[in-house]
């Protein structure tokens, strides 16, 4: 889940190493939620789920909300979800709105900023320690075009897709790969 144009669709491209989801320069390409079933090497395969992003126009904000309250909403015990934010645009409110929203939503959650590699050394520790602030969770960065935390996004996806636990009267909510909320 994250704003339009922030590199959901090229992301899951990336990760899975063929051009699966359709992607454009244009904000909104992504209309629906999309589903692929992804798996790295032998590992057991899980869902990936490709969401129109929050904060355009076309096709307005009640398009996104539709669709994503119609995906999360149906009481999916076995859901772990993943805010995608743009490292270069570090604490916007709609961001945070959607880390709340999604946090009270699912047990399991982390943030993945991407288009790392637009930014300079320097400037990427800056929007990561931003970033980790206003989320108060570890951040992982990547790179859809350099394949930079790739490997680290696999991992972290494995670590969300094996800690899952249904709900119970008092629901574990992760942060991030290795933080509860308290």
């Amino acid at each position: 889940m994250g704003r339009s144009n922030v590199g959901k669709s090229s992301l899951i491209n990336s990760l899975v190493r063929q051009p699966v989801a359709r992607t454009s320069s244009t904000p909104g390409k992504t209309r629906l939620a999309n589903v692929y079933r992804v798996a790295r090497g032998a590992g057991t395969p899980f869902y990936l789920v490709d969401l129109p992003g929050y904060g355009f126009a076309r096709g307005g904000s009640d398009d996104f909300q539709a669709i994503t309250r119609a995906f999360f909403g149906q009481d999916r015990l076995d859901l772990a979800a993943i805010l995608i934010v743009d490292s270069r645009h570090p604490g916007l409110r709609s961001d945070s709105a959607a880390w709340r929203w999604l946090h009270s939503t699912v047990d399991l959650s982390a943030v993945v900023a991407t288009k790392i590699d637009k930014l300079a050394r320097g400037q990427r520790i800056r929007a990561l320690r931003e970033l980790e602030s206003v989320f108060d969770a570890p951040v992982a960065p990547v790179s859809a075009v350099t394949g930079e935390g790739l490997d680290e996004l696999w991992k972290l996806m494995d670590r969300l897709a094996n800690n899952r636990s249904p709900r119970s009267s008092s629901p574990r909510r992760a942060t991030g790969p290795r933080h509860q909320k308290k």
